[in-house]
């Protein structure tokens, strides 16, 4: 169906709002408009989903959108129905959520005709009730989102993907448009011939996201390093992704305790909570997700200000994917890897038990994920060479390579040696083994191929594989070299690098970095990062005084103010600003702004007075050792659930509860159980032990309360009063 360039522009801003498209969305929307097939490799951000969503409001008939995010379906359809002023029938999605009666409502508005897009999962396409209903309607065309997903290459390869053809061949034949925002020339090639849709006209975006910056940084202290990060960017919304989810809940309770607004999200966590935690960073009620990969496909939040990758990701694609979930808005976008090469160990472990074929995919892509990591090279360069894309500036300016570059040498002859390798072996071999070869290192496979008997075996050893492997990775970027497409990894000479080996001239190549091993922190370290011992006595003492002084006016207790690990951590750090008093144990946001400017000033004239040098370091808070339900017995309260609920719902008895929730108070945070207590305690008891509290108590010692209190009132009385009296005057 022919559409007039002025109606599509019309429809763009009725729709959607915008006065203009972007990059080639309007030659990609006329193309599908006119029935051709299409692939769309556009970057996150790029505006993939503007492809498929106005083409499908347009033409007649029903649009079928095939995507994985089966959590994200319903915000789509929301957001179609909120740009289009009628029926919400206009768009629907068909998954393994929906109850009878909703899926009857999908199937009467196909029917009908008024339904332009639907969603469906790649598993509820394979249904037969499924094919038998899209059978019955007119189909405009199939959009493969994610698409990706279909190759054994990509990052996140779904098996049930790779049946998508036989099911549109099954329901009838319409246009296909397949959209990712992560392809290499091999997954692009996959794609393709899977949809059987060669003829295709490929529509690719630049992979270059210029407002990104990327870091790799050794991974000594990471949730150290990234507290200072966070604090540096105060009110900056955040990703941290992680590997695994323990490690996840682990880091969002970590960043809690010490005053960042964070929540985790996993695959582990019921669909409420993981809605409930997404809608809450998207309204900004919190700073930071901690998450696993499950979070952030598809997410529209254009302002998010960095993404930090706790572990190195599985493959580049991952990488580049997550990484561009910064900056979407075109503005400031900060991208941090973590990197230790027992992380890499840690995944390849992971491997083991996988099909070979499988294995050998995941070494292939951990492998360019290594190299990436290590590399000295323009890390922008590195990565538009690995879709495919060259990057001609020699410095980007935004990068970690870039602005803090190595000392380059000489590479000439260490590159010619390679291709000379490359060009002598009548068979095409990986990197690993190449740069084997050239190192004389003897293993299995080199052995097998008689390579050690080679004139070039041992022709590089004064350099290790590691090295070996970065000249051959940074042939590949100046195209001397290339990865074969069918037999992705092995490696052949260009044309240019055969020309080079016949008239070499200086090449100026930079080393690799190294990384350390990434070894835990021992428990001597540990003790250290939590402070106490080893103070500024002189200025301790002060403090203790001031403490006094200032107690007696307010006409409190002193440990009401600061407890003696507040002071000891005070004298190590000498903080200057509210910010950096909160770095100290047991105090949080409120009693820093509360007590602390006296204690400020005071530490800020005996830093000028006595020239201190400050510490660049911090205090991080820990957590406790059987804290492992914080997050939740915060998010719980917060939500006034009854506490014996959380004790069920966690397994606990109500003296561990307790025991947890004193620990999470003992590092300043402030809980309100308000709630529960009015509902449980007579007034007259609370009021009592309170002013106990207040007046009497000498320290915040639950020992002694229980010892002075206990013949007059319950356990359980007396410390919920207690972390009543802590969160709202210690605290």
């Amino acid at each position: 169906m022919a559409i007039d360039s002025s109606i599509l522009q019309s429809k763009l801003k009725q729709f959607f709002g915008f006065d203009s498209f972007k990059s080639d969305q309007e030659k990609v929307i006329r193309h599908l408009v006119d029935g051709g097939n299409a692939f769309v490799l556009m970057p996150t951000g790029g505006g993939k989903s503007l492809c498929y969503q106005l083409p499908a409001l347009v033409m007649d008939g029903t649009a079928i959108v095939i995507s994985p995010l089966i959590a994200l379906m319903k915000n789509q359809v929301d957001a179609i129905r909120g740009f289009v002023e009628s029926d919400d029938g206009i768009a629907h999605f068909l998954n393994s959520s929906l109850s009878r009666t909703q899926i009857a409502e999908v199937r009467e508005d196909l029917l009908r005709g008024v339904t332009k897009l639907l969603y469906v999962a790649p598993e509820s396409l394979t249904k037969e009730e499924n094919i038998s209903l899209l059978k019955e309607i007119h189909i405009s065309f199939y959009a493969v989102d994610e698409a990706h997903c279909i190759s054994e290459w990509g990052h996140d390869f779904r098996p049930e993907y790779r049946k998508i053809r036989s099911i549109i061949d099954q329901i009838q034949p319409a246009p296909v448009i397949a959209l990712t925002a992560t392809a290499t020339p091999k997954v692009q090639s996959d794609i393709l011939k899977n949809l059987r849709i060669q003829d295709a006209t490929v529509f690719k975006s630049s992979f270059n996201r210029p407002n990104l910056y990327y870091e790799i940084r050794d991974k000594v202290e990471p949730e150290k390093d990234i507290i200072r990060f966070i604090r540096a960017h105060a009110g900056k919304s955040g990703i941290i992704y992680c590997l695994s989810r323990k490690k996840v809940e682990e880091l969002a309770q970590l960043l809690s305790i010490n005053g960042i607004r964070a929540l985790p999200y996993h695959a582990g966590l019921d669909a409420r909570t993981r809605a409930e935690n997404q809608d809450r960073f998207l309204m900004e009620d919190i700073q930071v997700i901690v998450a696993t990969i499950a979070f952030g496909m598809g997410i529209d939040k254009p302002d998010v200000r960095f993404v930090i990758h706790y572990d190195i990701p599985k493959s580049i694609e991952g990488y580049y994917q997550e990484t561009g979930r910064a900056g979407r808005d075109g503005q400031e976008g900060i991208c941090i890897t973590y990197y230790s090469y027992k992380d890499i160990q840690k995944l390849e472990k992971f491997m083991q038990g996988k099909p070979v074929a499988e294995q050998e995919i995941g070494r292939q892509l951990l492998g360019e994920t290594v190299a990436y990591a290590e590399s000295s090279q323009c890390r922008r360069k590195l990565l538009l060479n690995y879709f495919g894309e060259d990057y001609l500036e020699d410095n980007c300016g935004c990068c970690d390579n870039c602005l803090h570059p190595k000392t380059r040498f000489d590479a000439q002859e260490e590159m010619s040696m390679v291709i000379e390798l490359i060009d002598t072996l009548p068979e095409h071999f990986k990197i690993e083994h190449l740069a084997g070869i050239l190192a004389g290192v003897p293993n299995a496979m080199i052995k097998s191929y008689h390579h050690d008997e080679l004139e070039l075996f041992g022709a590089g050893k004064d350099h290790d594989v590691r090295f070996w492997s970065a000249i051959i990775h940074q042939g590949l970027v100046l195209h001397f070299l290339d990865k074969d497409i069918e037999n992705y990894g092995l490696i052949r000479a260009t044309d240019a690098g055969l020309e080079f080996y016949l008239h070499p001239e200086p090449l100026m190549l930079v080393e690799d970095r190294t990384f350390s091993e990434g070894d835990e922190e021992d428990d001597e370290d540990m003790a250290a990062a939590r402070g106490g011992g080893g103070g500024d006595q002189i200025l301790l003492s002060m403090l203790k005084d001031l403490r006094k002084d200032e107690a007696q006016k307010r006409h409190l207790q002193p440990w009401i103010l600061f407890s003696d690990p507040s002071l000891e951590d005070m004298s190590i750090l000498y903080p200057l600003t509210v910010e950096e008093l909160r770095g100290c144990q047991g105090v949080g946001e409120g009693k820093a702004r509360k007590y602390g400017r006296p204690f400020l000033e005071l530490i800020a004239r005996y830093v000028e007075e006595n020239d201190i040098v400050r510490p660049d370091d911090f205090v991080v808070k820990s957590v406790a050792p059987r804290s492992g339900n914080k997050v939740y017995i915060i998010q719980s309260i917060d939500r006034k659930l009854g506490l014996d609920d959380i004790a069920a719902a966690k397994g606990l008895d109500m003296n561990d509860l307790l025991s947890e929730i004193e620990a999470i108070v003992a590092t300043g945070t402030r809980l309100d159980l308000n709630y529960y207590i009015e509902r449980n305690l007579d007034e007259e008891v609370v009021e009592e032990i309170y002013d106990w509290f207040r007046e009497e108590a000498s320290s915040d010692s639950l020992e002694e309360a229980l010892k002075a209190l206990g013949g007059d009132y319950e356990d359980l009385e007396i410390r919920l009063v207690r972390i009543k009296f802590l969160c709202e005057v210690a605290n």
